[in-house]
């Protein structure tokens, strides 16, 4: 049986990143361990692996490590959902709210199929700005979100209201 790991002992705290007053959760230790890392990909997956997921859509850029990787553990195709500019073919675009502006997702106007049952995934759940955004492009195309899934939870920030109507697991939380 392989040795199972507190995961937390893998995301470093970095204070005052990317500015003064954040504390930076840096998930690379935990990506460098690779029986970690696939302890987290195969709990992540765990409560997918019977809804018949069709694709997996991942947030740019730390969302694609874990998308890509729970796409492959479940056996589906990948979708990337990135910021302006970045995707060469037509796109549909979310915009959300930041704490001091605006930001933009863009996906592929084609990247999903009317009733195509998604899952989402991204590294981590803050204030539910991005996967808030992420939805709106999923539900644009016609595609049925099966769950959300974060590897990483603040749930002092909340984020999980703004998602409350939809299948929500993070696997690691901090905060109360």
């Amino acid at each position: 049986m392989a040795k199972k790991f507190d995961l937390k002992q893998f995301v470093r705290d970095i204070p005052d990143f990317p500015k003064t007053g954040i504390l930076f959760r840096d998930i690379t230790p935990l990506l460098k361990n690779a029986a970690a890392f696939k302890q987290a990909i195969k709990h992540m997956a765990k409560d997918f692996k019977d809804k018949h997921i069709d694709v997996v859509v991942a947030v740019e850029s730390r969302g694609f490590i874990f998308g890509a990787a729970l796409a492959y553990e479940l056996g589906t195709g990948f979708v990337p959902v990135r910021k302006p500019g970045k995707l060469p073919h037509s796109c549909i675009t979310a915009t959300y709210d930041l704490e001091y502006g605006k930001d933009s997702l863009h996906m592929h106007s084609d990247a999903l199929h009317k009733g195509d049952r998604v899952l989402i995934v991204d590294d981590l759940l803050a204030t539910g700005g991005t996967a808030e955004a992420t939805l709106r492009l999923v539900e644009q195309l016609g595609g049925k979100i099966v769950g959300i899934v974060f590897f990483i939870e603040l749930a002092d920030l909340k984020g999980r209201q703004k998602l409350s109507k939809y299948f929500v697991k993070a696997y690691l939380k901090y905060g109360s």
